[in-house]
C-alpha cells in the first residue's frame, strides 16, 4: 500500500505509554487513524517481545522511522519515497537526523520536563503549537542552502571584515550581560561570542533555524524564552533577537537583565549603527557565503566545507547563465539536493561523521550510520568520488576539514582530485575557515 505520495515525509507525534496521538505535521493528506495506530501498535508488539523496531521500508519504495524519547514521547517518520534519488539507506540516515532535530525543537520551546513529565495531554498539545513553525522548517527545508540541519555543523558566512564584526558581536554581547551572542546575515552565522561556539553544535543549529523563523515573522525585534537541549533542558534563558538590517540579526542569550527595551534603545544603536555600511557589503555576498577574493572554477556546481574542530560549515550552489559545452544545466535546488546526498552518500560509507557529546549512548547506538563493508577496511577512506549522469562529485577529509563539491559532468575524471584539494587551499589560505 502506498500511505504517502512520492517524496513526501509525514512526522507523527504520540505518548510512548499509551499511543495518544499529540500532532502530525507534513503532507497535505494525513494518514488514516488506523493506520496510525498501526504503527504504534508493531512497535509497541516488538518492544514487548524484546525487539527494537527502528524502521521498516514499504512496498512502494517508502520509509517508516520510529523513535521514543525518554521512555515518554514516540516521533514517526513516513516518507513516501522516490525523495530524488536517494536510496533507502540514504533516507533512512535522514529520517533518523529528521527525528532528532524534531525532539530537540520541541525541548527547545517547551522544556524537556514538560515533555517527560506527561501530566495534562489536552495541555501538552495546545503547548505543542509552538514548535509548529520550527518542525515545519525542518519539514519542508524552507531555507535553501541550509545544510545545519542535516550535518549538525553550524551554517556559516565569511564576512569580508571579521574582525570589526567579531569585535562588535563581543561588545555587544558584553553590554547586555551575556557571554552568548551572534551575528546572522542571510539566517548564516558571520560572527559569534567564543561562548556561543562552545554551545552543543546541535543547539547552535537549532538556534540558527529559530533566528530564521523569528526574523521571516517581520519583527523588528524579540524577547524568546529558550531552553538548551543539552546545556539547560530544564531552565529556560531569554533569547534577544534584534534586526539590524533586512537579512542582519543580532542575537544574545541572556538572564532575567537587561529588558528587551533597554537593549533595543541603548545598544543596538551603540554598536551597530557605525557598521551599517559593513553590514551592507557582508550582506552582498549572498548565498555564496564566500567573498569575493575566494577564487571558485566555473565547473564547480556546488560545495561543503566542513571544519571539523569548529563543527561549522559553510556551503554555496554556482549555476552558469553561460553555459559554453552546451550541457543541460542543473537548476538551483536541484545543486543543493544532490549536495546533500553526496553528503549522506560519503558519510554513511567512507568518512567520519563525528557524533558529538550531546548525543545519549541510547541514541547513538540505534543510528547505525556506518555501512557493513566499512568494518572490512584496514585504513580510514580519506577520498572518495562518484560519477552520474548530471554531475561528477568529489569528496576529501583531512584531520581539519571535509569538503564536498559537485562538478560539471565535462570535468575529466582524473582531474576531480587535483580540482578538489586545489579549492580546499584556495579557501583556507583566503579565509582561515
Amino acid at each position: 500500500m502506498m500511505m504517502l505520495h512520492d517524496g513526501s515525509t509525514q512526522l507523527l507525534c504520540l505518548t510512548a505509554s499509551s499511543g495518544v496521538p499529540l500532532f502530525t505535521r507534513g503532507a497535505s493528506k494525513q494518514l488514516p487513524f488506523s493506520v496510525i495506530g498501526s504503527l504504534n501498535g508493531v512497535h509497541m508488539f516488538g518492544g514487548g517481545q524484546g525487539v527494537l523496531l527502528s524502521s521498516c521500508e514499504t512496498e512502494g519504495g517508502g520509509k517508516v522511522v520510529w523513535r521514543v524519547f525518554h521512555d515518554s514521547v514516540m516521533l514517526i517518520a513516513v516518507s513516501g519515497g522516490g525523495s530524488s534519488g536517494a536510496n533507502i539507506r540514504e533516507e533512512e540516515i535522514r529520517l533518523q537526523r529528521f527525528l532528532e532535530n524534531v525532539w530537540n525543537c520541541m525541548v527547545l520551546v517547551l522544556g524537556q520536563d514538560e515533555l517527560v513529565n506527561l501530566r495534562n495531554i489536552e495541555r501538552l498539545k495546545r503547548d505543542l503549537r509552538s514548535c509548529f513553525s520550527l518542525i515545519d522548517q525542518l519539514l519542508e527545508e524552507k531555507h535553501q542552502g541550509a545544510l545545519g540541519n542535516l550535518t549538525h555543523c553550524a551554517d556559516s558566512l565569511v564576512p569580508p571584515n571579521p574582525t570589526v564584526l567579531q569585535e562588535a558581536v563581543d561588545g555587544f554581547a558584553q553590554a547586555a550581560d551575556s557571554e552568548f551572542g551572534c551575528l546572522f546575515v542571510h539566517g548564516r552565522i558571520a560572527a559569534a561570542t567564543e561562548k556561543w561556539w562552545r554551545l552543543a553544535p546541535q543547539e547552535v543549529v537549532l538556534l540558527c533555524v529559530l533566528v530564521r523563523t523569528l526574523s521571516a515573522s517581520g519583527s523588528a525585534s524579540c524577547d524568546y524564552p529558550v531552553f538548551l537541549p543539552q546545556g539547560s533542558p530544564t531552565v529556560a534563558h531569554r533569547l534577544l533577537r534584534f534586526q539590524l538590517l533586512p537579512g542582519a540579526d543580532v542575537c544574545a542569550l541572556c538572564g532575567p537583565t537587561p529588558s528587551l527595551q533597554k537593549a533595543e534603545t541603548e545598544l543596538v544603536g551603540r554598536f551597530w549603527s557605525p557598521l551599517v555600511e559593513t553590514l551592507r557589503s557582508c550582506l552582498a555576498i549572498g548565498e555564496r557565503c564566500l567573498p569575493g577574493s575566494v577564487p571558485l572554477r566555473p565547473d564547480v556546481l556546488a560545495l561543503l566545507l566542513i571544519n571539523r574542530e569548529t563543527r561549522r560549515s559553510i556551503s554555496c550552489v554556482q549555476v552558469l547563465s553561460h553555459n559554453p559545452l552546451s550541457e543541460p544545466s542543473l537548476s538551483k535546488s536541484r545543486c543543493w539536493e544532490l549536495l546533500k546526498l553526496f553528503y549522506i552518500f560519503s558519510t554513511s560509507r567512507y568518512f567520519t561523521q563525528e557524533e558529538t557529546l550531546c548525543v545519549s549512548p541510547e541514541e547513538s547506538a540505534q543510528r547505525g550510520h556506518t555501512e557493513d563493508f566499512l568494518h572490512g577496511f584496514s585504513h580510514q577512506p580519506q577520498q572518495c568520488y562518484l560519477v552520474t549522469d548530471e554531475c561528477k562529485s568529489y569528496g576529501l577529509q583531512t584531520p581539519q576539514h571535509q569538503l564536498f563539491l559537485l562538478m560539471s559532468p565535462s570535468v575529466p575524471t582524473f582531474a576531480l582530485r587535483t580540482i578538489a584539494t586545489q579549492t580546499l587551499s584556495d579557501i583556507i589560505s583566503a579565509t582561515a575557515f
